[in-house]
């Protein structure tokens, strides 16, 4: 072999060894990629989803109903992880810095637009998590316990008036979407109460029950067999409209008390950096199973109502509600961190 045929060929075998080595340097550089797959094989796996709240909330319910039948779709386990406190953040934080790679997804209620505007500090930026779809629109029910013997709404409001600071409501925590519906009404009606924050729904309306929280807004799924039972009473309804499965219940703006309207509902949100491909696929198969009519039977005995939106009219959405209950905070002196 001439020196000419020698050196090209070792710059034939370094160029080989450059390319063998250049996908390890890359792995190295970028660790996710090698466990990226094409848009269009997902899922391929069973998907994560993390409900930022307790078993049993109506997010939670909500969420395992539409999903049961996502996955029979995609032939994919879809895996249900609770992660309440903290306001949410901590469930909202770990789909946040979650891999994008649509395999960890979150389940949360209205609460995600209360969260920004009631903590300084979340961990995360709230444009990590990006909108898909909303699960429904649930009533909201302003409970309080029979023995009380409250008639009306406004027979509860004369009541807090005559007794300044006697007055107390459970949430499910502070910060949560249940908190700034106490304080929306309180301020509405003009009266003073202490705000009671505990883990979740469940916890929350277990309270009035036992009489040591005067009134509690509960989503209707934790309250409907309740109210049935006759162990709470309900006043009215937050939302803009009465809820169908109570039609003798005012709303809040009916009994009287303008700007106490509150929508509560449940969505799914995926990182924000979740190929569109995947986001929409995600879309598309939430949509079609919220039209499943066993599906729609189990929504409707929930309470809930639909909320055909798109992922844009969903993201407005959230931004609209995040700038009105930061107002909101503001102006009820609410401070959590």
């Amino acid at each position: 072999m001439t020196p000419v045929q020698s050196s090209r060929r070792r710059l034939i075998l370094g160029l080989s060894a450059a390319a063998l080595a250049a996908p390890a340097l890359a792995r190295l550089a970028c660790p996710h990629a090698s466990a990226q797959e094409p848009a269009h094989a997902w899922p391929s796996k069973p998907i994560r989803l993390i409900v930022p709240l307790t078993p049993g909330s109506a997010t939670d319910v909500m969420g395992r109903v539409v999903m049961d039948q996502v996955s029979a779709q995609l032939g994919q386990p879809i895996i249900v992880e609770n992660r309440p406190g903290a306001g949410n953040t901590i469930g909202m934080g770990a789909v946040a810095k979650a891999d994008p790679d649509g395999y960890t997804i979150l389940a949360n209620s209205s609460t995600h637009t209360v969260t920004p505007a009631t903590r300084s500090s979340l961990g995360f930026e709230m444009t990590d998590l990006a909108a898909i779809i909303p699960l429904g629109n649930m009533p909201v029910v302003m409970v309080v316990n029979p023995t009380k013997g409250y008639k009306t709404l406004s027979d509860f409001v004369a009541t807090a008036k005559a007794k300044p600071g006697s007055i107390n409501y459970a949430s499910a925590g502070a910060g949560n979407s249940s908190h700034l519906n106490g304080e929306r009404f309180r301020l509405a009606a003009g009266f003073e109460a202490v705000h009671l924050p505990f883990k979740g729904a469940p916890e929350a309306i277990t309270e009035v029950i036992a009489g040591r929280a005067d009134f509690y807004f509960a989503p209707l799924v934790n309250a409907l067999p309740l109210l049935k039972d006759g162990q709470v009473q309900a006043l009215a309804v937050s939302g803009s409209s009465r809820a169908s499965a109570l039609p003798d219940v005012p709303t809040t703006v009916e009994a009287g008390y303008p700007n106490s309207e509150y929508n509560f509902w449940a969505g799914v949100f995926a990182p924000a950096k979740t190929p569109a491909e995947i986001r929409a696929k995600l879309y598309a198969e939430t949509a079609k199973a919220l039209q499943n009519s066993a599906t729609r039977a189990k929504l409707v005995n929930l309470g809930a109502d639909p909320m055909p939106l798109s992922s844009a009219q969903f993201d407005a959405l959230v931004h609209q509600e995040i700038a009105t209950n930061t107002q909101l905070v503001k102006a009820a002196g609410i401070k959590v961190n």
